[in-house]
């Protein structure tokens, strides 16, 4: 399977989605995540509706709806997840991106993690209903920050069609980081790319090609899940915020997904 290479947007949370448009497609990318905070915020259609056009006619895709909806969260203290889904519908996304919980899995008691189960599967039916997959992100502070808590969640929601991306979890050994991408390949549904340091200091992305290579192979030889129709590497947390850091990122990763440079690609 051919990954695709895109950008969440919220790695420029300051930019405008006219910029990042732009930005994409002189990178030679082909599509982005939309973030639900900034950028596409969650009931504006207008602004989900106008995004989803510009992002067509730039000849771009729009990747998924990074929602941040909290799983287990009362809606009354967030958007509801309908109005989470009315936006990812407008916005023409074929996945909304959640996360699962609000606090790490060791902390989480048995009655929170079966209140979440509960609402993974009433979340992903919804979705499903209106043909979006949900993906759970791969994240610290929620029941996802450890690949047996993960895995026991991708079980418990897989008959709902809820999927997981993956990320490669700070301060984890690359061993256990590779164990956790291969053990979710079932579930896998998108990565996000970046390359940090265990210290958490952002490097270039060509910083870390050995491991990415690895990565991004075992990523495409997994199975989609359910009716995910492609599987994207999505670029993230760009060093200093940069935009030519962003660019440059991007060569890397075309060149790991083996897709030709901007400038070489037919037209």
């Amino acid at each position: 399977m051919r990954l695709l290479p895109g950008l969440v947007s919220i790695s420029f949370r300051g930019r405008t989605p006219a910029e990042l448009i732009a930005a994409c497609v002189r990178a030679g990318l082909q599509g982005i995540e939309w973030g639900g905070d900034i950028h596409v915020p969650h009931g504006n259609l207008a602004m989900a509706r106008e995004v989803a056009a510009r992002t067509r006619e730039a000849g771009l895709q729009v990747a998924a709806y990074g929602s941040y909806y909290r799983v287990g969260r009362d809606e009354s203290r967030q958007a509801s997840f309908a109005q989470v889904l009315d936006t990812a519908i407008a916005l023409q996304a074929p996945l909304i991106r959640v996360w699962a919980g609000e606090q790490g899995s060791a902390r989480t008691t048995p009655a929170t993690r079966e209140r979440i189960i509960a609402e993974s599967r009433r979340i992903g039916g919804m979705a499903r209903a209106a043909g979006l997959c949900v993906a759970f992100e791969f994240h610290r502070d929620t029941l996802t920050d450890a690949t047996e808590s993960a895995l026991d969640l991708m079980q418990a929601t897989a008959d709902a069609g809820l999927c997981c991306h993956w990320q490669p979890s700070v301060g984890w050994t690359h061993a256990a980081q590779l164990d956790a991408l291969r053990r979710l390949r079932s579930s896998l549904a998108y990565l996000h790319v970046y390359q940090w340091e265990s210290d958490g200091r952002r490097e270039p992305l060509a910083a870390g090609t050995g491991v990415w290579s690895g990565f991004l192979a075992e990523a495409a030889a997994a199975p989609l899940p359910g009716d995910l129709p492609q599987r994207w590497a999505l670029l993230e947390f760009v060093k200093a915020d940069s935009l030519e850091q962003f660019r440059q990122d991007a060569e890397t990763l075309l060149q790991l997904l083996g897709h030709a440079p901007p400038s070489v690609r037919p037209s």
